[in-house]
């Protein structure tokens, strides 16, 4: 039958499967005692200040994935969501990094640089110039896609204000997240076409 698998490459198959299974595992019981590995080595309370962040942005991240899915598959919106969702990996990375090491993070690889803020800003700007801004405050809901937006960006506002509590020198995050609230906000109001419902009604 075309596209089956002979008894030899079914036993390979299961062969790696098993391999992988036996090397990776996704429960280590490491977290049982309340705490959590860092990036480059040392452990925290899973209630700590870098942990409270990465776990709002982590939301944040999930939040955009949905959105992601309801935009049109290598769609404008969908690529940049997935640019934003690979840059906040690179984010936590940074913050789940103790002081100590954080002269061991890589820009753009684990460490929020102004470039990345910057391109947020570039992209904020492309797509106001698409179509006219509100003035006035918007009633959510007009589609799916801008639904779940202005969902995911409550979420990024949230992991912005816990940042502020955990201030690092140097560091690009706070604005970052501040530049991506603006961003995923414009990119709702795009969603929606070039009609919006306001709060006041006209």
């Amino acid at each position: 039958m075309v596209g089956s698998l002979s008894s030899s490459d079914s036993q390979a198959t299961r062969g790696v499967a098993t391999h992988y299974a036996d090397s990776v595992k996704i429960y280590t019981r490491d977290g049982d005692d309340g705490s959590t590995g860092l990036y480059f080595g040392g452990r925290v309370q899973k209630s700590s200040d870098p942990i409270e962040v990465n776990g709002a942005v982590d939301e944040a991240q999930s939040s955009l994935g949905w959105a992601r899915s309801l935009s049109e598959p290598s769609g404008r919106l969908n690529e940049l969501l997935i640019t934003i969702e690979r840059d906040l990996w690179v984010l936590m990375a940074e913050v789940a990094t103790l002081p100590a090491n954080r002269h061991k993070l890589g820009p753009g690889k684990s460490l929020v640089t102004a470039e990345m803020v910057t391109r947020l800003e570039t992209e904020i700007d492309a797509l106001s110039g698409d179509i006219e801004m509100p003035k006035e405050f918007v009633v959510p809901g007009e589609n799916q896609l801008s639904a779940a937006l202005d969902v995911a960006r409550t979420v990024v506002r949230r992991a912005e204000r816990i940042a502020v509590g955990y201030p690092l020198e140097g560091s690009f995050v706070v604005a970052y997240l501040n530049r991506l609230s603006d961003l995923v906000w414009t990119m709702a109001r795009w969603a929606e076409g070039p009609n919006h419902r306001t709060a006041r009604v006209h």
